[in-house]
């Protein structure tokens, strides 16, 4: 088996269950409409699930919440009473950093509300929980920058091989590190650009700075601490050292 086929393998292997994802975000929908007290302009599939690079090892999918710009209350409180409404509806949640994790039928589901800045515009303000401060973003730039890379199945090996890792490794910031490394790589030679983006990780991630496409105030490479970045690179060099691709991704 070549190299290739082996890694092509690993994304059948791992692959979404896309139909299953979103019977579990429709199931949950009810309960985001009642929470948001007639002030949801939408809630869509956002994240991994839109972009094309979701793996079966970590979220299922992401549903953005995107919030009137007259929603009462701080951010906050918009995460906070979002929590609280997911509990009280008898789902667990975990509280990450922009978004509210929960499980539904089986299936992880991450709810990121959000503050439209203005009545009209993709611009929203989230609440950052692990700092208690909020960031401006635009999910659908995001989507867009990553769907249309050609680079989504380089992406979605790496996402198993930082999980199977065990790496905090936000997934947007490890997109933005993949389309780095592979700027002027050819398309289609999977096992070729994983490996060139490992070596990128190892000589790179410590100091490289990765800028929010959304919003230039939001440094993504600041997601991780110093000893997050050191992890990755040790692990990406220990990676490059291997002989065969199943010592690298299983």
């Amino acid at each position: 088996m070549s190299a290739e086929e082996y890694l092509r393998g690993l994304l059948r292997k791992y692959a979404v269950n896309t139909k299953g994802a979103e019977a579990a975000g429709n199931k949950i929908y009810p309960v985001l409409e009642k929470w948001s007290n007639g002030f949801l302009n939408k809630a869509e599939f956002s994240g991994s699930l839109a972009k094309g690079t979701g793996i079966s090892l970590s979220t299922d999918a992401d549903i953005f919440l995107s919030l009137s710009s007259t929603t009462p209350g701080t951010l906050s409180d918009m995460y906070e009473t979002l929590s609280k409404a997911v509990s009280i509806a008898g789902y667990p949640v975990r509280k990450q950093d922009v978004s509210v994790g929960t499980t539904v039928d089986g299936y992880s589901i991450d709810l990121v509300p959000g503050r439209r800045q203005s009545q009209y515009g993709n611009e929203h303000s989230l609440y950052r929980n692990r700092t208690g401060s909020w960031t401006k973003t635009d999910v659908q730039t995001h989507i867009t920058l990553v769907s249309g890379s050609g680079r989504t199945e380089e992406i979605r090996i790496l996402k198993i091989w930082r999980t199977l890792r065990n790496l905090r490794f936000p997934s947007f910031y490890l997109e933005l590190a993949v389309l780095a490394a592979l700027r002027y790589a050819r398309q289609g030679d999977i096992a070729a650009n994983v490996w060139r983006t490992l070596q990128y990780l190892h000589d790179n991630i410590k100091t490289a700075r990765f800028i929010d496409p959304a919003n230039t105030n939001n440094v993504v490479s600041d997601d991780c601490s110093a000893s997050e970045k050191a992890a990755i690179c040790l692990q990406a060099g220990a990676s490059i050292g291997k002989k065969t691709w199943d010592e690298i991704v299983w």
